[in-house]
């Protein structure tokens, strides 16, 4: 008995230091990629703007001659900037990168005030939302309640949904990256203790469950609505055609309604967020997972790869992961994109790419915008997977 015993104390031992080299393989491999980040991001601290973006404070891609661009704080993107600055700090206990995240959080306050579309949740969320978790002071929670007050402003009771867009020809447009902003709405509301907030963020998802998706659980990307509620119309604005699944906007919808459950423990949510995230698992047909454009494009050589779908994708599979008795299923899936954009393939090297990190994304192919090339979403959705990546590996399943 006396040997079986020392047998499986061994035998533990080695499973022990087995899991502890795994661990350490994982941190290292985080831990240079966050370094990484931060020389990249020291760079591009350093870029001053350039061209007509003179005035822009944000950096948000690169031009086709290789300069930086840099949009204002009232791009949709303005807050990602920030906010993986917030990150890359965080990890690496890096006291200047902090105080730029800080500097350029503060760049945004104006924003508080802004009324003219939905994507200050993005906006804010990132920036300041980093902010309270990392450095909280009175004034914060402020600006995120006027923000929140803000966007409340736009949802419309008889529709049921938050008004995304005022351009166009639609009457009141929808767009599924809006469930991205409702998680400012959660925040504010556990804040602030106003249910208000709660209750908007609730119906929308809900509006938007029953209207945005196809049987087959892809999402359309514009849904615009009558006065009565009734839908006018559903369409693309980004994606390959009306009934194409975009890419980027599958990873909005998988990502969302986690969130949801996450912050209501409605399992309605939970079920839409694994519906779709088995569509994409089915669609998302590139070989190495960072995805085509739009799950309906072409497979061929020269398809437009996009590495900020891939990463908001894995972001989402990784904390849909610790929903669901399967979490294996949706960790080791969103394990491979991260690792695969972490390879020479998507990674920048070291002091190009205008300080970005990830290469290869796309913004709107449609319009001619933004076609393979960095973007700051991309860079801001890689780090926070490698965050709750890092959280993962250190609770295993």
């Amino acid at each position: 008995m006396k040997k079986k015993k020392t047998i499986l104390t061994i035998a533990l031992s080695f499973c022990a230091l087995g899991f502890s080299q795994a661990q350490d393989v994982e941190k290292t491999f985080i831990r240079e990629n966050m370094e990484f980040a931060a020389r990249q991001y020291e760079l591009m601290l350093k870029t001053p703007a350039q061209g007509k973006e003179g005035k822009g404070v944000m950096p948000h891609s690169l031009r086709k001659d290789g300069t930086v661009s840099k949009g204002s704080i009232y791009l949709w993107t303005a807050g990602f900037f920030p906010g993986s600055l917030w990150y890359i700090s965080e990890y690496l206990d890096n006291k200047p990168l902090q105080d730029s995240a800080l500097v350029y959080t503060k760049k945004m306050e104006p924003m508080k005030t802004f009324t003219d579309n939905h994507d200050i949740g993005f906006m804010m969320n990132c920036s300041y939302g980093n902010a309270l978790r990392l450095a909280p002071n009175d004034s914060i929670i402020s600006v995120l309640s006027e923000t929140a007050d803000n966007l409340c402003s736009r949802f419309n009771v008889q529709i049921g949904c938050i008004r995304s867009w005022d351009f166009g020809t639609w009457n009141y447009p929808v767009i599924i990256d809006n469930m991205m902003n409702l998680d400012l709405l959660f925040h504010v509301s556990k804040l602030t203790g106003d249910m208000r907030y709660r209750q908007v963020a609730i119906q929308h998802a809900r509006t938007t469950m029953k209207h945005h998706f196809r049987p087959d659980y892809t999402s359309y990307h514009v849904v615009s609505y009558n006065a009565d509620g009734t839908v006018e119309k559903r369409q693309t604005h980004q994606g390959k055609n009306d009934e194409s699944a975009w890419a980027r906007g599958q990873g909005w919808a998988v990502y969302g309604y986690t969130a949801c459950f996450r912050e209501t423990g409605d399992t309605l949510f939970l079920q839409e967020a694994v519906h779709v995230a088995d569509m994409i698992r089915k669609r998302n047909t590139a070989p190495d997972l960072i995805c085509y454009w739009d799950f309906d494009a072409p497979v061929k050589a020269d398809t437009p790869r996009d590495a900020s779908a891939a990463a908001v994708i894995a972001s989402a599979f990784l904390e849909l992961s610790t929903f669901v008795p399967n979490g294996e299923v949706y960790f080791n899936y969103a394990e491979t994109i991260l690792k695969n954009l972490s390879s020479p393939a998507y990674l920048a090297q070291k002091g190009t790419n205008g300080g970005f990190i990830l290469m290869h994304s796309v913004g709107s192919l449609p319009h001619g915008s933004e076609i393979d090339t960095p973007l700051n979403y991309a860079d801001y959705y890689y780090l926070e997977a490698l965050k709750r990546y890092l959280d993962l590996k250190n609770k295993p399943f």
